[in-house]
């Protein structure tokens, strides 16, 4: 009797580590499995929800931005959360320059080399870039071709008076100026000019020349190109590709055309 009451305890007890033995790999295989294919999720998530933060936060700017320029409200303020990248002004007078704009027709220049510097959001994981450039906001991913635009600026054409607005805005700093985590962005207005010109009877071009350092990744040629062919209808007289991309305005030479170009200069205090 006793001896069969040692083997019932001794197999109890076998029982029992294989129990814990069982137990504790199914714990260490959760383990595994959350860190192999959990955390990557979870970081993948956490960089997804920064870049949409981040084109959002980038739409407000914008809207300051318009609220400087077009209401001309002297400065604006605001605060917001830079997150998984980083937040830097590059002057319109930066070197490497960013891109240009030229506007002309066959008798007199308009605007010569007019560079916008831009406010850009880096990002550190996600491998795209968010700038926002002359007015408008757009997106370009570092490892694949193209780029477009997240919210447009504000130029006008209207057919039935036969005027062209364009709105240029540069944007420049007191410094060189960087910042992630939670930053201010002071935006305040710098100097302004205007022209207007009528009883244009020739064609209008404008001339575009992407960021000259592609290695960069800021070449957004793709997203104004979108832009000014199939938003303002006006019609590209040179390759997509070339250094430099002509466009004719759409006004029309039957009659006295009108062309009213607006500068604005906007100075970036602090981040």
């Amino acid at each position: 009797m006793a001896a069969g009451v040692d083997r019932e305890s001794k197999e109890t007890g076998v029982s029992e580590s294989i129990g814990f033995l069982l137990i504790f790999t199914i714990v260490i295989v959760g383990i595994g499995l959350v860190t192999l294919y959990g955390y990557p999720m979870l970081l993948a998530q956490q960089v997804n929800a920064d870049e949409k933060i981040m084109e959002k936060n980038m739409i407000v700017l914008q809207n300051d931005l318009k609220g400087i320029t077009y209401k001309t409200v002297p400065y604006k303020e605001t605060s917001l959360k830079i997150g998984g990248g980083t937040l830097t002004v590059y002057n319109a007078s930066s070197t490497p320059a960013t891109s240009t704009i030229r506007i002309y027709d066959s008798s007199r220049t308009y605007v010569d080399s007019f560079q916008g510097g831009d406010l850009r959001y880096t990002s550190d994981s996600s491998g795209s870039d968010i700038s926002l450039q002359n007015g408008a906001v757009v997106k370009r991913p570092k490892t694949a071709p193209g780029s477009f635009m997240l919210a447009e600026p504000r130029w006008f054409y209207d057919g039935q008076t036969n005027t062209m607005v364009i709105n240029l805005i540069s944007i420049n700093s007191t410094g060189v100026l960087a910042k992630d985590g939670i930053g201010t962005v002071q935006m305040a207005m710098g100097e302004t000019g205007y022209q207007y010109t009528e009883g244009i009877n020739t064609d209008i071009y404008l001339d575009y020349t992407p960021d000259p350092t592609p290695v960069a990744g800021q070449d957004y040629r793709t997203a104004w190109d979108n832009y000014f062919v199939n938003t303002l209808k006006m019609e590209r007289t040179s390759g997509p590709d070339a250094a430099t991309i002509t466009y004719k305005l759409p006004t029309v030479t039957t009659s006295p055309a009108k062309l009213v170009i607006k500068t604005y200069d906007v100075v970036i205090r602090s981040l």
